[in-house]
């Protein structure tokens, strides 16, 4: 725990010492809430901005942000994990115009990682700070020490959840374990596939109330994302669902959830912090 908690402080230092980067993870508590797709629209739509957004595929052994994107990757986080390369090496241009760091999908090895590899990638993840705008870090789900490390040096956590009591559950352990060290960010709660707006409120309330009670946190309301069939269409095609089918409702959801954090990040960095320019975006 100490050595995360170390990993996490080294990077969020020098993240503000040039404050010009915004780090973003997305997790949740469960697999299967759609926070991958989350992830991969979300960027297309921050790069359509005129940001340089790059997305770090962190959720290890599992990943999928390549198949999703239909990019095939002659490199991955493992060739940096394994020092054949460096984390710039292997950045490739995705569909949507942002930049794709992709994970190692069916090794294993990759969802237990040492405290040194895993202290090598937030290093160079530090670096490549000072190349974007902003980078989004796709976590895997649940609260690893591979998970905790990324969400814990990141400004902001996005935690994606679904109406699913199971899923609310677990979303909710995870801002609880998040809780724990104090750190000063910002968590706001994204509901994924819900059949109404309201729905999506009455889950962000539900949390949110009992966040505050148990645990004194503020959890900020990210929206929500409707069930849309353009979803699972976009994940047989292998096109993002912001690209093949931008009118649609999940679409349209994500971009409003984009310019929320668009809207953020694009004035200039200053003595207040990032995040207190970006809760006015989270308001409902």
């Amino acid at each position: 725990m100490t050595v995360m908690m170390d990993q996490a402080t080294h990077l969020r230092t020098m993240v503000s010492q040039r404050r010009g980067a915004s780090v973003i993870a997305v997790t949740s508590g469960k697999g299967g809430v759609g926070k991958s797709n989350v992830a991969v629209n979300l960027a297309i739509k921050l790069a359509s901005a005129g940001k340089k957004v790059v997305l770090l595929d962190a959720d290890l052994g599992l990943a999928n942000a390549d198949v999703l994107c239909n990019i095939d990757l002659p490199n991955n986080l493992s060739h940096v994990i394994g020092r054949k390369k460096e984390l710039h090496e292997v950045l490739v241009k995705a569909p949507g115009g942002f930049f794709l760091i992709g994970g190692a999908s069916g090794l294993a090895k990759m969802a237990d990682l040492t405290d040194m590899d895993r202290q090598h990638v937030i290093d160079a993840l530090g670096n490549l700070e000072r190349q974007a705008d902003i980078i989004l870090i796709d976590t895997g789900a649940g609260i690893s020490p591979n998970v905790l490390s990324f969400t814990r040096c990141a400004d902001h956590v996005l935690v994606v959840t679904t109406p699913e009591p199971t899923a609310i559950t677990d979303a909710y352990a995870v801002i609880k374990v998040l809780n724990r060290d104090g750190a000063e960010r910002r968590m706001s709660l994204l509901v994924n596939q819900v059949r109404s707006i309201s729905e999506g409120r009455a889950v962000h309330e539900r949390i949110a109330k009992v966040a505050k009670q148990f645990l004194g946190v503020s959890i900020l309301d990210a929206g929500s994302i409707p069930t849309d069939p353009e979803v699972s269409l976009a994940v047989r095609r292998r096109t993002p669902f912001v690209i093949g089918a931008p009118g649609s409702p999940a679409a349209i959801a994500i971009a409003q959830l984009s310019m929320r954090l668009e809207q953020g990040v694009a004035a200039k960095v200053d003595e207040s912090g990032f995040f207190n320019r970006m809760s006015k975006w989270f308001r409902r």
